[in-house]
């Protein structure tokens, strides 16, 4: 109120062409009152309406376009830098700008409508580089409409539009927010139940929030963190862990190299995978080489795996089966890569202890990796087989996403057609508890190779043999080792509950905190808390070249 008694005092008296320029330059401090105290001054006679309006209206528009283009010009170096930069990336920066290009009209028209929601908008509008022509234009005639509907209402109300405008701010947010949870609602839940396919979307959703294995990490992870910060306490040292495998930085926490950790597991023919690094920095055709030297090397052509050499829970693991997969993957990654020898067979997860000086180590638990397949009848394409299996429904996006180029397809009557290749639970393979499957043939090869890679203690190796019976005979092949963040995975078998999952994370953490103290007691180094900060980051920055 005092904004809008002062405006209308100052204007008073001043020469027609000032009078409309304070109009114009008050909007940049509230547009609603300045189209307010507008229409009072017109209505006091002593200025005409559509001047009075047409300035507050073209103060509006400017400082629209003012927004827009402090959204192009600061917004993207600033989602750059930290801590933005650890939650938005340049990729989503791409499909929230698609996203604007097909849904962006109806949200600045909203925008100008709703009180409290044009600057974010219109700076987001920047940020996203919408197309300006387009974001002018329809903000021109977002204000045409709104500024003389505000400014007729206080022409003909008087003071009393101050009322209403209050009352509309104050209401008009909340009234939208529930309409929009209406619809979300609908859309989500009601929407869904008019079709098969809706209503097995639903099924899923019921499976991820019910069954913890489909959990988020934000959701099954806080018991765990916090008790590894009591073991951090309890032995005076948050990072202690990063001394549980001198061999590896930081431990194999975070980012370290797995071609350098096959290296280090030394010449085993037939026992570890073979590979070739593939350096971020060499152009496509030199990795290309490097590719086609491997496969000279193995005397075979396809299918052959590429992956990050820096990587985890299956980010940007191919198993390309072509030369187009290998190009496709080969100019989508821009850090350094990894191309390895496709194992074929049977997949196991084998999590490895050593106390450091005692002479053998042991297997702490063992994974059971199933690939999931579905069975073809003849009538429904894969994607139909996708949603009406029992278990796939629940990561349905996944395999859908996996398997989109053949979604179509109809397998015949019979016909297995396997929805994952990749051994991650996240991308869709099936985790079953193997500790059945042990053997000491299992536990010597396993203990051979381990103490074979001196500096390491801790950690799993992803293993795949041509049969069960050569895995249990000690005959298989290392296609990775994780290790300070490694998990005994077996936890994610369906039949284990949360609970057991907590106690198993909370004993392997356990064991994981005593090898390290032994071995920084040996000497072995730390990786600070500021050092490991970096690590983290530099690994985000890192994923971010990662093919999707």
């Amino acid at each position: 109120m005092e904004f809008l008694e002062a405006l209308i005092e100052r204007v008073d008296g001043l020469p027609p062409a000032l009078a409309l320029l304070a109009i114009a330059l008050a909007t940049f401090v509230s547009e609603d009152l300045t189209a307010i105290a507008a229409a009072l001054i017109a209505a006091g006679g002593s200025l005409h309406p559509v001047a009075t309006l047409g300035a507050a209206g073209l103060g509006i528009w400017i400082g629209d376009l003012g927004l827009y283009g402090l959204g192009a010009l600061a917004g993207r170096p600033l989602v750059r830098r930290a801590p933005i930069a650890w939650f938005i990336d340049a990729k989503r920066l791409d499909r929230a700008r698609d996203w604007f290009e097909h849904r962006g009209t109806g949200v600045l028209w909203l925008a100008r409508f709703v009180p409290g929601t044009r600057l974010v908008t219109y700076v987001a509008a920047g940020t996203l580089h919408a197309p300006f022509a387009r974001f002018a234009w329809i903000t021109f005639l977002a204000c045409l409409l709104w500024t003389p509907l505000l400014g007729a209402a206080a022409y003909f109300l008087g003071l009393r539009a101050i009322e209403l405008a209050e009352s509309y701010r104050q209401f008009a947010l909340p009234i939208l927010g529930g309409a929009v949870l209406a619809l979300i609602f609908a859309a989500k839940l009601i929407v869904p139940l008019f079709t098969w396919r809706g209503r097995r979307s639903l099924v899923g959703r019921w499976l991820r929030l019910t069954r913890w294995e489909f959990w988020p990490p934000w959701a099954f992870y806080p018991p765990i963190v916090a008790y590894v910060l009591f073991l951090g306490l309890k032995h005076r040292s948050l990072t202690l862990f990063t001394a549980v495998n001198p061999a590896m930085p930081a431990g194999g926490f975070i980012g370290e190299s797995k071609a350098a950790i096959l290296a280090g597991l030394g010449e085993h023919p037939g026992r570890v995978a073979r590979a070739r690094l593939l350096p971020g920095a060499s152009s496509v055709a030199e990795r290309l080489e490097l590719v086609r030297s491997l496969q000279h090397e193995l005397g075979c052509e396809y299918p052959i795996v590429l992956k990050p050499d820096a990587g985890q829970r299956g980010s940007g693991v191919k198993v390309a089966r072509n030369a187009l997969d290998v190009e496709q993957w080969l100019d989508a990654i821009s850090v350094d890569g990894l191309v390895q020898e496709c194992a074929v067979g049977v997949e196991f997860g084998v999590f490895y202890v050593r106390y450091p000086g005692d002479q053998r180590g042991r297997v702490f638990s063992i994974t059971h990796k199933v690939f999931p397949e579905v069975v073809g009848d003849g009538l429904h394409t894969l994607e139909d087989l996708i949603y009406a299996d029992p278990r796939a429904v629940a990561m349905a996006e996944v395999y859908l996403s996996r398997n989109r180029e053949r979604l179509w397809s109809v397998p015949a009557v019979g016909e297995r057609v396997a929805i994952a290749d990749i051994g991650n639970h996240c991308q869709g393979a099936i985790f079953l508890d193997g500790m059945g499957f042990l053997t000491p043939q299992i536990e010597s090869a396993i203990d051979s190779l381990s103490r074979g890679y001196r500096g390491f203690d801790f950690g799993r190796y992803d293993v795949r043999a041509r049969s069960v019976a050569d895995f249990q005979a000690g005959e298989f092949m290392v296609i990775e080792l994780n290790g300070a963040t490694s998990e005994a995975t077996h936890i994610y078998d369906p039949r284990i509950s949360i609970f057991e999952a907590w106690a198993v994370l909370r004993e392997q953490w356990r064991i994981l905190f005593e090898i390290a103290r032994r071995n920084r007691a040996a000497g072995a180094p730390l990786t600070g808390v500021g050092e490991l900060c970096r690590e983290i980051l530099r690994y985000r920055r890192m994923s971010r070249g990662h093919p999707g």
